[in-house]
This record gives structure tokens, sequence and C-alpha cells, in this order.
């Protein structure tokens, strides 16, 4: 008679596997969102160290009151653990009812701080030392709320990768008013920070650039109005009072004529074209923190620019909005 196989016992979930999925439920009561509002779900209370302590310090009182059968010491026990129990019913609510709004952040370079500006928001009583702190070991920034005011607070993160990066999960937590018990929400934040490549200091020169025929220059640069003398000719609306050549034009401007004005214009701007093989190296990091220097440069000196990556190019221009853009393709750039 065949003997009875045993079913394979199922293995037991890993501990890892068990946090993961735990973090996952947590994540799932937590929708991600630049406004956060603390209500009576997302706020949770715990007695602290100290306030352990002093439940135990109790605890001792009141067996040695009933040991002793001393009246007073009865009065005192119950009086203090009254006491606590206000406390965890202040410190819940010194939390519970506060909104609070992310302004977005600005993008920075990898090494840098990002700035956190969180408007705050209190439709109740004042509420005192609320502290705001990444999900990390880093202290927490304190603030007070004025009673039906607002507050303003900044939080300092430091990035140090490069790319488009989410922004940490936020603790806000409070102790007040006897640090018998601490009370804590979490935030998670929806909005996402550029962070630029590190730009190279000090910055090195422009490489060299193609020679372009003078036709190719003068087609692609628009002349632009400086400081250079190009010639004279008659007023328009608009010059302004310091180009008009006033001694010269007394005898025009008697005849009912038009005055003379002195014509500048700027010189042509020189485009420069920045590309990932025009870098040293064989490091990809120091290659885009070159690129970064140059990018910055050319807008500091006005000079139209343009940037390759690969196959993927940004045609040559001037502006903020120019500029962010080369930044962030250089910012999410993979090889």
């Amino acid at each position: 008679m065949p003997a009875p196989t045993s079913s394979p016992s199922r293995p037991a979930p890993r501990p890892g596997l068990i946090r993961a999925r735990w973090q996952a439920w947590w994540m799932a009561r937590q929708p991600a969102a630049d406004t956060h509002e603390l209500t009576q779900r997302n706020v949770y209370i715990v007695p602290s160290r100290a306030g352990l302590a002093f439940g135990l310090t109790l605890l001792v009182l009141l067996v040695a009151t009933i040991n002793e059968q001393i009246s007073l010491g009865y009065a005192l026990t119950f009086l203090l653990a009254g006491a606590v129990l206000a406390s965890m019913h202040t410190t819940h609510a010194n939390l519970r009812g506060l909104r609070m709004d992310l302004r977005p952040p600005e993008a920075v370079h990898a090494g840098d701080e990002v700035a956190l500006h969180i408007h705050l928001h209190n439709s109740g009583a004042a509420r005192y030392g609320i502290g705001f702190q990444a999900d990390t070991a880093a202290p927490p920034t304190w603030v007070n709320v004025p009673d039906k005011g607002h507050a303003e607070l900044t939080l300092r993160l430091p990035m140090r990768t490069r790319g488009l990066q989410a922004l940490p999960r936020l603790v806000i937590t409070t102790r007040f008013p006897l640090g018998v018990f601490r009370a804590w929400s979490y935030w998670r934040l929806a909005a996402k920070v550029w962070v630029y490549p590190r730009a190279e200091v000090p910055t090195p020169p422009f490489p060299p650039q193609p020679e372009a025929g003078e036709g190719q220059a003068e087609a692609s640069s628009p002349r632009r109005r400086g400081t250079d003398f190009a010639g004279v000719r008659s007023y328009r609306p608009g010059d302004s009072p310091r180009q008009v050549l006033w001694r010269k034009s007394v005898a025009l401007m008697d005849q009912g004529q038009a005055p003379w004005v002195r014509e500048t214009e700027a010189p042509l701007a020189q485009e420069l074209h920045f590309e990932l093989a025009q870098t040293p190296g064989a490091d990809l990091e120091a290659k885009l923190s070159r690129l970064t220097a140059w990018v910055l440069a050319a807008e500091r000196a006005q000079q139209p620019y343009g940037l390759g990556l690969g196959a993927s190019h940004i045609e040559p221009s001037l502006g903020a909005t120019h500029q962010r853009a080369c930044l962030e393709r250089l910012a999410g750039w993979q090889a």
C-alpha cells in the first residue's frame, strides 16, 4: 500500500514582503495631493516616551496610595490622570482641522536644496508647536498658527540626483501641550521638481563654433538696437529723445520737418551650438555638468544657443523658456 504523500507546506511570507504589502495598503489610504486637510481619519496619536514614564509613575503612585490608604494620594493620582486625558484630547485637536497648501517648487541644481513653501490655514483656535519634516531622520521645522489665521512655512530638502524627482512624504507632528502624547499625520505630495545637473565651476570657455558665411549670419541673426552707430534717419514715433540730434535738427524743425535721429544697432551675436560630443572625458555626469555651465553662461551673455544630445536637437534661441527647455533636456538625458 503506497504511503500517503503529504502536500508541500506553503512557505511563510518573508518580512520584506509583508512590509511591502503593508506599505502599499498604507499608501492607498493616502492619495497624493498638494492640498492636505487633517481630519479624524488621518491623525494618529500614541503616548510618547515621557508619557509612558509618566503613566508608570501614576501607576506606582496609585499602588502606594492604596497600600497606605492616603486620601490626598487618591486626589493627586486622579487629578494627574485627568490632566493627562485632557492633554490627549488637546494634542489630537492641535492637528485636527488644519489645512495645508503646497506652492509648486522651483527647479534646482543637483546638490542644492529645494524650498517647499507651505501655506497653513486655521479655522479654529490657535495651534502651537506643529512640526514638519521629510520622512527621514532630519529634525522637524516648527511653526505656530494663529487663531483663525494663516502661517507660512519653508521646508528645505537636499536634492542630490538630477532628473524629475518626486518629493518625499512629509510628517506633520505635535506634542502640545504637555508632551505626554505624540500626534502625527502623513502628507504625500503630488508635485515633482526638476533637478538640473550641477554646473561646472569655473565655467569653461565655449567650444569652437563652425564658421558661418556673412550672408548666413545676416539671415540667422536679426538686427537689434544697441550702442553701435549705424547712420542718421528721420524721427519715428517711439524713438527715445536721447537719440535726437537736436543741434543739427533746428533748421528742419523750423521748416516743420521731422528731426534727425541717430540710428544704432547691436553687433550681430554669433549663434552657439552645444553638443555632447564637444565635452571631453567619458563621465556622463561631468559632460552634462559642462553643458549646463555653457547654457547658463550663454544665457547671461545673451548669445543665442542651441543644444544637441544624440539625435535630439533644440534650435538656437534665448529667454527663460528656452533655458528651461535645455536644462530639463539635460536633467532627463539618459545615454
